[in-house]
């Protein structure tokens, strides 16, 4: 009798999301979810067989009266969307489509691409209930998703690094959020200089910390760990809420029979010593201000996903 492998074994305990543009990526894996991003979409569309949604997105663009930024703006919307269709043809849940990370300290912005977005994807028939807008968790970015979820518009609050983000978005009451894992244990590791492994991962150790503070308070804001570096931290992230994982660890997860424990526990999270924090604007300001990892790799990512917007315009402004 075979062994159950490794990702079969987690998806009992979490669901399984695909961190990835590739559609055959995610059909191999059969997550419930999958989550994009501009840095996967902008490879995607380098790729020969991802190609013919990029020359669609710019075909129907081609009798528009927008020109310049704005005309490549509408042709990136086209785009996610169309990624989004494509991917959600495949998982039986939701996809996770970005804002422009440009946006990322503009709530009145943010909370209209967040419409226009939702608005592309029910004109083509895609119900609302089954894409999560991303947004990145600056203290604007909490606020407008504030706005967006009273609307009915489920968002997914990334590049989030620390408590007072996670915090400032469970209070803002947005659907989920993605705290990064692999690239906290990046910054310690460039740091220290030392191989973190396992419970002592300091991107393993901020998860389980947001997990704890978010069910002993009975927030309903789902915790999903993203950024994988290796397998030994989604091990250690067994029964989080959802997990996002890129399609090499997907496979090495299939490849392994090594047993899976559950690790987080909502109800053993309820009865934890853990005081609560009381968060306003100063508040989150000066928290993130005094954590120099969280303050640099959310400015980081946002510049990084913000260059290759840039880049995907570049490749677009080519084609008029």
């Amino acid at each position: 009798m075979s062994q159950t492998n490794a990702l079969d074994q987690l998806k009992q305990f979490t669901t399984v999301v695909a961190d990835t543009g590739d559609f055959e990526s995610i059909r191999a894996f059969e997550p419930q979810d999958a989550t994009t991003n501009p840095t996967l979409i902008f490879k995607a569309v380098q790729q020969a067989e991802y190609k013919p949604l990029l020359e669609k997105a710019i075909s129907d663009n081609r009798a528009t009266s927008l020109t310049g930024s704005a005309l490549h703006r509408k042709v990136i919307d086209d785009l996610l969307i169309a990624f989004g269709r494509e991917i959600l043809s495949i998982v039986p849940g939701r996809v996770s489509t970005e804002v422009d990370a440009r946006l990322s300290f503009d709530v009145e912005a943010t909370v209209e691409k967040a419409r226009y977005l939702i608005g592309l994807y029910e004109k083509l028939g895609t119900p609302r209930e089954r894409v999560l807008i991303k947004i990145a968790s600056t203290w604007e970015g909490a606020q407008a998703a504030a706005i967006c979820q009273k609307e009915g518009i489920n968002c997914n609050l990334t590049l989030l690094f620390s408590l007072p983000q996670a915090i400032a978005c469970a209070e803002a009451g947005v659907r989920l959020i993605s705290p990064f894992v692999g690239r906290i244990y990046d910054y310690y590791k460039a740091k220290t200089g030392k191989e973190y492994i396992g419970a002592e991962d300091p991107g393993v150790e901020s998860v389980q910390s947001i997990f704890t503070y978010y069910k002993k308070f009975g927030y309903t804001t789902q915790v999903m760990g993203a950024s994988f570096r290796n397998t030994s931290q989604i091990r250690e992230l067994a029964g989080c809420d959802l997990l996002t994982i890129a399609p090499e660890l997907l496979k090495e997860l299939q490849d392994s029979t090594e047993p899976v424990t559950r690790k987080l526990d909502a109800s053993a999270a309820a009865s934890a010593s853990v005081e609560k924090i009381s968060m306003d604007e100063k508040t989150f300001r000066w928290m993130l201000n005094e954590d120099p990892m969280a303050t640099d790799k959310l400015a980081e990512g946002i510049r990084k996903f913000a260059a290759d917007i840039v880049q995907l315009e570049q490749i677009i402004a080519k084609s008029f």
